[in-house]
């Protein structure tokens, strides 16, 4: 029977090359040393084999029938391009990458958009190459992301509108504890509403810096979880979120850890503020916004 590469599998099977390595590396068929694959001992004896002197290198080979999607009964994941992707949000493939980075899906890197180091953990998506660009690949189910529904406003199910009322209802109270808690009665001179004097501090030093920022930005998770400021991704730079750490009593300092966690659990890019800085924060942000390529001059 015909032998076929990984890569030659895939094209018969209609699947990504490197969605079928993961899933060939997830069933144990497969693992990766120094960014070669191997093939397991346990499948060698199964029958498939290394063929060796392939040109320049060599190859795993598997039986030309060989489906690993109906033998292990896997669902193969479809992908869709941003310009499919805009296609059913009616809008155009420049505006829907636009809106995904807002999300934090995306970023800017010089010429083209490629994945943020959050989405590469959290979603395993495809990064191809064509006309020597990255473009991203994203799993058809990115149509029904809450976050991308609620960015465009679309109209879904009653059923879907049910659930999502259900899931933020208890959030939307907390918030709005918070908030009635700690209203946002200190203005600042580019017109935001902010709860303290420091964030004072940080919103008018972000536009006199000439920064794009939003306040109190909702992360782009499942947890309503709301950052203190949100400076989104440019030319060169990363998109980066602010925390301005101003209480210590202990209920505060819990809140305060929990969400650390999560920034780190998604690896998000932050930049944390303490007291101290407030006063002398020329002294202190610039240094930290470069770290994410911001620069101010």
């Amino acid at each position: 029977m015909e032998k076929l590469s990984t890569s030659k599998l895939a094209l018969k099977l209609n699947v990504e090359a490197k969605e079928l390595f993961k899933i060939l590396q997830d069933l144990g068929f497969i693992t990766n040393e120094k960014n070669t694959w191997h093939i397991t001992q346990k499948w060698r004896e199964n029958g498939w084999v290394v063929i060796k002197n392939f040109k320049y290198w060599d190859y795993i080979a598997w039986e030309g029938d060989f489906n690993p999607y109906e033998k292990f009964n896997i669902t193969p994941v479809h992908y869709v391009t941003s310009t499919e992707l805009a296609e059913t949000f009616w809008t155009s493939s420049r505006k829907i990458n636009i809106i995904i980075s807002e999300l934090w899906f995306i970023e800017k890197n010089i010429k083209w958009w490629i994945l943020t180091e959050m989405w590469k953990m959290l979603w395993w998506k495809e990064v191809s190459l064509k006309s020597w660009q990255v473009f991203v690949k994203w799993p058809e189910n990115i149509k029904e992301n809450k976050l991308l529904l609620q960015e465009f406003h679309k109209k879904t199910s009653e059923n879907l509108e049910v659930q999502i009322e259900e899931i933020t209802q208890k959030t939307h109270d907390i918030i709005d504890e918070f908030r009635n808690k700690f209203p946002a009665k200190y203005r600042t001179k580019d017109g935001h509403n902010v709860r303290s004097r420091g964030e004072v501090i940080i919103d008018n030093t972000l536009y006199e810096y000439g920064l794009v920022h939003a306040y109190e930005r909702k992360l782009p998770i499942d947890e309503d979880v709301y950052s203190d400021f949100y400076l989104p991704a440019r030319l060169g730079a990363s998109a980066v979120y602010i925390e301005y750490w101003g209480k210590e009593d202990e209920k505060y300092l819990e809140r305060k850890k929990q969400k650390k966690e999560i920034y780190k659990k998604y690896n998000l890019n932050l930049i944390e503020l303490e007291n101290h800085h407030i006063d002398n924060l020329d002294d202190y942000l610039p240094k930290l916004l470069l770290d994410f390529g911001i620069r101010v001059d």
